[in-house]
């Protein structure tokens, strides 16, 4: 399956998450039926699924990659009717699969797979054909009007969509002009408010019909854990990362003050939403140049190595490619050289977001990127061809087991990798003489934290929200307030402008009126960096975390290899401990990668007040 194709800052992309549960689908009405079933029809249940649903998720990756391909009304046709058939098939063996819920004597196996079908799901529908196909065209609206979303000034013809105001709140250090595009882009949402809210009903309706409190407690059913202790379990991770948030955001709090003034970034309150560089406060990568600490910076320009070194996209993937190679992993089949797409066409509109691609689930791995030859696509290549060689790893398992151990995995894999892009390596490989010292490693510390670090709270509050919206914590009349009283106790950062109930900011969001699920980049995020320090520690390394790379580790290829290949036939918890040795996630790896940064940050910090 498609990986990648759905992230955090992306607007859009296909991706099979999104799976709908239709009980009006299901002819058989299973649910009714006298008898439990026993633990022989509980087998012949689960190889029928699979052998069904393995070739269509095989032909709507087909149809996809053509429509992403070859950008035509028609692919798009074609791609929808293939992902149509898959997700029709889906949902009539993910509700079907309920009635398997409380069988006895299920061979262990058997039950995973089940629960794997049933709890699969990320829009629950009623039963009742006519809400059913109410709740799949509110889906539809939503997800529409975010997409066709911009901002009109003044009623103007000369409308901004998100690309061009994610410009300006990038790249504009004016805070007037910040303030209104900022303020701008918000207008797309308020119409989406009472869709919103009828959503929630009837994908609410649909998560109790399946056995679930709530739709939220169906998400949470994914994480092979206790739905309420996973909520604690997401809160103690945060709690293990806040110190070294906190002296981020102490640190640049005071560092926009003295570009903005104090009367509008305070010295001891939460920062305005509009002054950190993104369009939702996710990454302050984009205000380096305003906080970037004295001195003789980075120590090399890895853009320029690249191409005074003659790399181009072929080779900058097949330097990537050599860096699982030396780890002990095969190389990628030559179909992989034949299918791929590397540069932008020029005779035709492609999909340029960077994805991984297992079209088949056997070997028939690609990548699509429109590469640069840049640093930033260089370390995205080593990410996404982590995603392919997880996907070969696992591509044994049953169909239902071919998959990430969780939906953090994935993402964490990739990151992982692109981590030891670091200058150790890139000496290895002949871009560097010898590695820089240690004086730079603050700035590039920073930046990454300005990415990373700041993202933890976000990551970790938009399924906060939601899941409250879906219990019904934050009640509908409460949804902009319940919103900002999340963003100021975890992000510290506060709108501009006077919000009220007329406004509906969580829909400003893609992944809100998209309905998919977040925590996923939350714990990705968290995980990157236990896998690296695992890994570190299987190569022998000693040093400064952000200083370690794999490369050329047999030990560490082999740690790697017993993650990737369970797929997800093990609950997360066993992969983990494949890895890491550890059944426990554990953030501590972020503060001993971020150990040189947090005390210098500390230092920086003397004399300032911090927290909001």
């Amino acid at each position: 399956m498609t990986q990648a194709a759905v992230g955090p800052n992306h607007r859009g992309g296909r991706g099979m998450a999104v799976v709908l549960a239709a009980s009006a689908l299901v002819g058989c009405g299973s649910a009714d039926a006298a008898a439990p079933p026993g633990p022989e029809e509980a087998a012949e249940f689960v190889e029928t699924a699979e052998a069904r649903l393995a070739p269509l998720a095989v032909a709507s990756e087909r149809a996809s990659w053509v429509q992403s391909n070859f950008l035509t009304h028609d692919t798009e046709i074609i791609a929808s009717e293939a992902l149509g058939r898959f997700l029709s098939a889906s949902t009539e063996y993910a509700v079907d699969a309920a009635r398997f819920a409380d069988a006895e004597g299920l061979a262990p196996d058997v039950a995973r797979r089940i629960r794997l079908l049933r709890t699969d799901i990320t829009l629950p529908a009623p039963a009742d054909p006519g809400l059913t196909e109410e709740l799949t065209r509110l889906a539809s609206s939503l997800e529409s009007r975010y997409g066709r979303g911009e901002w009109c000034p003044e009623g103007g013809s000369d409308c901004l969509d998100l690309q061009e105001l994610s410009r300006i709140i990038g790249e504009s250090r004016d805070e007037a002009e910040l303030r209104r595009a900022w303020t701008g882009w918000r207008t797309i949402s308020p119409p989406m408010r009472p869709e919103y809210r009828r959503f929630v009903e009837l994908m609410n309706q649909g998560a109790r019909e399946l056995g679930f409190a709530d739709a939220g407690a169906l998400w949470r059913a994914g994480y092979d854990m206790d739905s309420d202790a996973f909520v604690d379990e997401v809160n103690r991770l945060w709690d293990q990362v806040a110190p070294l948030y906190e002296e981020l955001h102490c640190y640049v709090r005071g560092r926009l003050a003295g570009t903005y003034g104090t009367d509008v970034v305070p010295s001891d309150g939460p920062i305005p939403a509009h002054l950190l560089g993104n369009m939702w406060a996710q990454s302050w990568t984009n205000v380096y140049d305003l906080v970037a600490p004295p001195g003789p910076g980075t120590g090399y320009d890895l853009t320029a190595l690249l191409r005074a070194n003659g790399y181009d996209a072929r080779r900058m993937v097949e330097q990537a490619e050599s860096f699982f190679t030396s780890l002990g992993f095969a190389p990628l089949p030559e179909t992989f050289w034949e299918r791929s797409l590397f540069t932008q066409p020029t005779d035709r509109e492609v999909v340029c977001h960077a994805s991984a691609w297992d079209i088949d689930a056997v070997d028939d791995l690609r990548i699509k990127m429109c590469i640069q030859v840049n640093a930033e696509d260089f370390q995205t290549i080593h990410h996404e061809l982590g995603h392919n060689f997880y996907q070969r790893a696992y591509n044994e398992q049953p169909y239902l087991y071919r998959g990430g151990a969780h939906d953090g995995f994935h993402e964490a894999i990739g990151d992982a990798i692109a981590l030891s892009v670091t200058p150790a390596y890139l000496v290895r490989i002949g871009l560097l003489d010898r590695e820089p010292d240690a004086s730079g490693d603050i700035g590039l510390l920073l930046r990454d934290a300005l990415d990373k670090i700041a993202f933890l709270p976000f990551g970790l509050l938009v399924d906060q929200w939601r899941w409250q919206v879906f219990s019904g914590e934050i009640a509908p009349e409460a949804y902009n307030a319940g919103w900002w009283a999340l963003r100021e106790r975890y992000q510290g950062v506060a709108p501009p402008v006077e919000r009220s109930e007329a406004d509906f900011d969580p829909g400003a969001k893609y992944h809100i009126p998209a309905n998919t699920p977040y925590t996923r980049y939350f714990l990705s995020t968290i995980l990157q960096f236990q896998f690296h320090r695992a890994l570190c520690a299987a190569a022998g390394y000693e040093g400064a975390l952000n200083r370690c790379t794999i490369h050329g580790s047999a030990e560490a290829g082999q740690r790697l290899a017993a993650l990737l290949e369970l797929g997800k036939s093990r609950p997360w918890q066993d992969a983990l401990e494949a890895m890491t040795g550890s059944r426990e996630m554990d953030a501590t790896a972020i503060i001993d990668y971020f150990a040189p940064l947090m005390r210098w940050l500390e230092e920086q910090n003397e004399g300032r007040t911090c927290g909001w």
